[in-house]
């Protein structure tokens, strides 16, 4: 080969690179929530516009899936840059919030950018809310290196101090009692809130390039809100949530959260009750204790993988002959594939459970003490996975004790929950896991609420 044939050769390669990249890009995109009544009275909260951010990401989540709004309306993009989240990056294609002034067309952000400035703009949004976690812990006079005027961490962020507009234009004054009621439930004197007024109109160039101040600029009330990197990702969790409380407050937005508004119970909420689900439900993988790596995963012959997860940040993502889950930033497991067709139908399956017999429905969890009994039914095969009968191709009709199944085949790092898989021919057809603990028989809830299907 030639050097003008190696140059040419390269430069297709490269264009082809860029192109599967943008195409994964693309398969990322940001939601949109919105909770309680349109009502021309909208809170618009905005989180994730940093992908190393998480405590603002991780409050923004926590009010699409554990907040009820009883009246008002409030709309929440939890996950704007979701591509720099997955990555941990502040940006993989620059700071997104840096690109609202000017941007060119061909910026890989572009359409993100265009998306969220129509929800800024539309005319039933009165106050819009950007959430950050900042660096150290901003005070208006300098004391040391991490307690001073150049940093932004635990602060109410304004552009001005009043803005002309009919609806909450007193961006000083509510700056204030925000700070204040953060104050009033702070976890240690040092977190203390103070407003930092960045006074942009006066010539802060970089400012002028930020959500905030184009949504000041479209005659919005516009705030962020910094909680300190400093601090451990349930705590900066925990004052986005006091912020975000009082701001529904302000704006007379009647709200519950099914909570302890706590750093434990923040972090109960975020980490023990997600799960995604698969295949319309078929499949139900609880994510809190999720072993890394799950072999055999059922994926469809085309590798699509369409999953309904509880939580706004997850996402699953093919990763060379794999499919990762995404949780924010953390990777929480990594699926090898078991390239099948799959049986639409949905059916039940009677089980025996420690001796009580019960019907079970494709992608539920049930908990047994000992054993498990799986009647079987015409035209399915049934595999305990990790349970060996040399006798037997199909484990229906055979009473499997917890001792029989090696606990390194458990979904879970505990040990405790196991595959029960159903095969119809050669399809699969679903999934239900057993959880073998020491308490009363149940069946886990289906049940979820404000969650999005999505499809690889």
């Amino acid at each position: 080969m030639n050097l003008g044939m190696l140059r040419l050769f390269k430069v297709v390669l490269f264009f082809l690179l860029l192109q599967n990249l943008y195409a994964g890009i693309n398969g990322i995109d940001f939601d949109l929530i919105k909770k309680g009544q349109d009502d021309n009275n909208t809170l618009l909260i905005v989180g994730g516009i940093q992908g190393d951010e998480p405590g603002g990401f991780m409050a923004a989540s926590l009010i699409t899936t554990h907040y009820t709004i009883k009246k008002g309306s409030v709309w929440v993009v939890p996950n704007l840059n979701f591509y720099s989240i997955i990555k941990r990056s502040r940006g993989p294609y620059g700071d997104m919030n840096r690109k609202f002034a000017k941007l060119s067309s061909k910026d890989p952000d572009y359409e993100s950018i265009q998306r969220v400035k129509k929800y800024i703009t539309n005319e039933s949004v009165k106050l819009v809310l950007n959430l950050h976690d900042g660096s150290g812990y901003y005070r208006k006079n300098y004391i040391d290196r991490l307690h001073s005027p150049y940093r932004w961490g635990q602060s109410s962020i304004i552009d001005q101090t009043n803005l002309d507009i009919p609806y909450y234009g007193n961006l000083q004054e509510i700056s204030e009692r925000v700070c204040e009621h953060v104050n009033d439930n702070l976890l240690r004197d040092e977190d203390i809130y103070h407003v930092h007024n960045t006074r942009t109109r006066e010539g802060d160039k970089e400012m002028e390039k930020t959500l905030t101040y184009f949504a000041i600029n479209k005659g919005k009330a516009s705030f962020g809100n910094e909680a300190s990197k400093q601090l451990p990702v349930v705590e900066r969790a925990y004052y986005h949530i006091l912020a975000l409380e009082e701001y529904m407050r302000v704006m007379g937005i009647e709200f519950e959260r099914n909570f302890e508004l706590s750093p434990t119970g923040i972090s109960e909420a975020l980490y023990n009750d997600i799960y995604i689900s698969f295949y319309n439900d078929k499949i139900k993988l609880p994510l809190s204790e999720v072993r890394p790596h799950l072999n055999y995963f059922p994926v469809k012959k085309d590798g699509t993988l369409k999953f309904t997860p509880s939580n706004p940040l997850m996402t699953v993502l093919k990763t060379g002959n794999d499919y990762s889950i995404h949780y924010g930033n953390v990777r929480l497991a990594k699926l090898s594939p078991d390239y099948l067709d799959i049986d639409e139908q949905e059916d039940e399956i009677m089980f025996k459970i420690d001796d009580k017999e019960v019907n079970v429905k494709f992608g539920e969890i049930v908990t047994a003490h000992e054993d498990i009994f799986v009647y079987g039914k015409d035209g399915y095969r049934v595999n305990v996975i990790g349970y060996t009968n040399k006798n037997k191709k199909n484990e229906a009709d055979i009473k499997i004790h917890k001792r029989e199944i090696p606990k390194y085949f458990s979904v879970d790092k505990k040990g405790e929950l196991y595959r029960v898989e159903f095969y119809k021919k050669n399809k699969f057809a679903g999934m239900i896991l057993v959880r073998f603990q020491e308490n009363d028989f149940a069946i886990a809830s289906n049940d979820a609420s404000d969650t999005t299907s999505n499809e690889m």
